[in-house]
């Protein structure tokens, strides 16, 4: 079974690598222009215009491979985080436009954000680095990933590549790798399939496997298009915000009334009008589950074509040195213009007056004060314990109806000799051997990354980073004594090993290197989650407690509380990195209106956000 990169030239842009090489497949890019994406029609199908060509016949494709990245010189962070902080910061009421509550990307686009647009920021962090979910840990000469190792937004090209224009608007710029294969999928029945950059290949593969369904898959993938084009033709700001909104529709009538249809809906019904082989299906809700942890049934149309789309226009592109380098990056711009980043600032309490969140005190007692709070951790933490005591807001009793927390991940960081793996491996896998139903069920399904194969820097010379994570819930891991815990730790991670190496690398487990149980961040629990990310059960985001009506119940930035705002996964619209960086673009833009630096309508304001509430109400 082939397991990744075919052996030539990708178009004379990727050159593969031998595993254990200690050279790094990277290209350096900035944002260079912005560019409203444009479609053509291949026999009647929405596509992008840059892929010139057509299909042929099935599985034959003319193609001219003429995207590239275009190269610039760039400034590499290798400097180190202060993790110190400033311990002498002021406690002057109103000293900051806005404090920030996290340092997750959400919370640090927000502030970045602020930040170029003159607001004076403070962002408080619990732990000793920037990043949250998307922070880094070194030992032994291994630099692993928290989260995940798939970045979206990191392109050169379009309004969706939102982590190059955040690092940009702060003098930022990082050298990315970019992935040929977004991810290799394992599926029951022996159903491989890779999904190529190339979107004409990934398409071609696709309808290789399922001749009969070819027109079915075009018409599904050509309405994730033409979301996913009107999305990229907008300047993304705040949706709350009626100066923006109205002044988008006027511009882009078209594009905003295509995603006010889709709105409401979920990528499930739409493949089901054009699909109906239950294998194929299945795949889309395993392409769904890696955007949303639930099947394409539940996951909203907006957000799956942001996804499915954006793989292909701006691709996937690994950071050099890793994904905490993003944090890093942001952290430093931000301080660059004049904001402050304090670390081990351990938020307990929003203080509150006469109803105005204009505060926050930290565990140690310290106290900062701000004309506007904006929380990174999660809805359910924000309010139900930064504002413990306080009585629950009616919309955030409605979130809480419509959404539930999102299982977290049992994760296992371990380094492997090299020569374990074959030299076409893919990146990124995603497994799930016998049954489609364990799909959604804990430890049913596996995500693997291995992102030395594209950054070999990031461990020993000869050596391979595995982060392997698979969904699990808190429930599972309380009431143990530590000895049971630690052995609870080992039985699950030998489980999930034993599982790759019958299905992807034979001989894996006797090519470890570097794995200790004992360690929390080795194998980590949703216990580990919890404490190193501040989340209540480790979630990693809202669940809908049935089928939604597409994102219309998912709430955006403001909230009940004057003065406090929300960003992050638990904020429209959801899940995922590029996810997130645009909630803390809508939200610095809100904030921003709010305290004067931006335009501000506030009778305009009162009546989009009743509008946006009673929309709400409709999910």
């Amino acid at each position: 079974m082939s397991l990744g990169f075919k052996n030539s030239l990708f178009f004379g842009q990727f050159n593969t690598v031998q595993l254990g090489s200690s050279k790094s497949r990277s290209q350096k890019h900035r944002i260079l222009s912005i560019e409203p994406v444009r479609t053509s029609v291949l026999d009647g199908y929405i596509v992008p215009r840059n892929i010139k060509g057509k299909i042929d016949n099935l599985g034959k494709v003319k193609l001219n491979k003429d995207f590239v990245l275009r190269s610039k010189s760039v400034l590499t962070v290798d400097k180190e985080v202060d993790v110190d902080g400033n311990g002498g910061l002021g406690r002057e009421r109103s000293n900051y436009d806005a404090i920030v509550i996290g340092s997750g990307i959400g919370g640090l686009v927000a502030a970045t954000q602020l930040a170029v647009k003159g607001a004076k920021v403070l962002v408080l962090e619990k732990y000793v680095i920037p990043g949250g979910s998307s922070g880094y840990y070194e030992r032994d000469g291994y630099t692993f990933d928290v989260g995940s190792s798939v970045m979206f937004g990191f392109s050169d090209k379009g309004n969706l590549n939102l982590i190059t224009q955040a690092l940009a608007a702060v003098g930022c710029e990082m050298e990315v790798i970019p992935d040929p294969t977004t991810v290799h999928f394992h599926l029951p029945n022996d159903l491989s399939v890779q999904v190529h950059r190339e979107y004409i290949d990934f398409i071609s593969e696709l309808a290789a496997k399922f001749p009969h369904e070819k027109d079915g898959i075009l018409k599904f993938y050509g309405e994730c298009w033409k979301i996913f084009n009107a999305l990229n033709s907008l300047e993304l700001k705040s949706l709350e915000e009626p100066i923006y909104l109205f002044g988008q529709f006027f511009q882009k009538p078209l594009e905003c009334l295509t995603l006010a249809y889709y709105l409401p809906q979920n990528a499930g019904d739409i493949a089901r009008k054009y699909i109906k082989d239950p294998q194929l299906l299945s795949f889309i809700d395993a392409e769904c589950f890696i955007v949303s942890t639930v099947n394409a049934l539940q996951t909203p149309m907006i957000n799956a074509a942001m996804v499915l789309c954006d793989r292909h226009f701006g691709g996937i592109n690994y950071p050099v040195g890793g994904v905490g380098g993003i944090a890093k990056s942001l952290s430093k711009g931000l301080v660059d213009q004049g904001s402050e980043i304090l670390y081990r600032a351990n938020v307990t309490n929003i203080i509150l007056e006469h109803g105005k969140a204009v505060g926050v005190r930290l565990s140690d007692g310290r106290e900062f004060f701000g004309k506007t709070i904006i929380s990174n951790a999660t809805r359910w933490d924000t309010f139900g314990k930064l504002l413990k005591g306080e009585t629950l807001p009616k919309e955030e009793e409605n979130f809480q109806k419509v959404y539930v927390k999102a299982p977290s991940f049992l994760s296992i960081h371990m380094g492997v000799k090299a020569e374990v793996l074959p030299p076409d491996t893919d990146c990124h896998h995603f497994v799930l051997e016998d049954d489609w139903a364990r799909l959604e069920e804990p430890y049913g399904s596996i995500f693997l990354s291995i992102p030395t194969i594209l950054d070999s820097s990031l461990a020993p010379e000869g050596h391979h980073i595995l982060h392997i994570f698979t969904t699990s819930s808190i429930e599972d891991w309380e009431g143990l004594s530590t000895k049971d815990y630690e052995a609870k730790k080992k039985v699950a991670a030998d489980e999930i090993i034993s599982r790759l190496e019958k299905k992807l690398f034979p001989g894996i487990r006797s090519s470890i290197a570097f794995m200790e149980y004992m360690e929390s961040w080795q194998v980590g629990s949703p216990k580990t989650h919890r404490r190193y990310l501040a989340r209540d059960k480790g979630t990693y985001g809202p669940m809908p407690r049935r089928t939604p009506k597409g994102l219309l119940g998912m709430p955006f930035n403001t909230t009940a509380v004057d003065g406090l705002y929300c960003v992050g996964d638990s904020c429209f619209p959801g899940q995922g990195v590029i996810a997130v960086a645009f909630s803390g673009v809508m939200c610095a833009h809100r904030v921003a209106a709010d305290i004067g630096i931006e335009k501000k309508s506030p009778v305009l304001d009162a009546a989009l956000l009743r509008l946006l509430g009673w929309l709400r109400t409709l999910a």
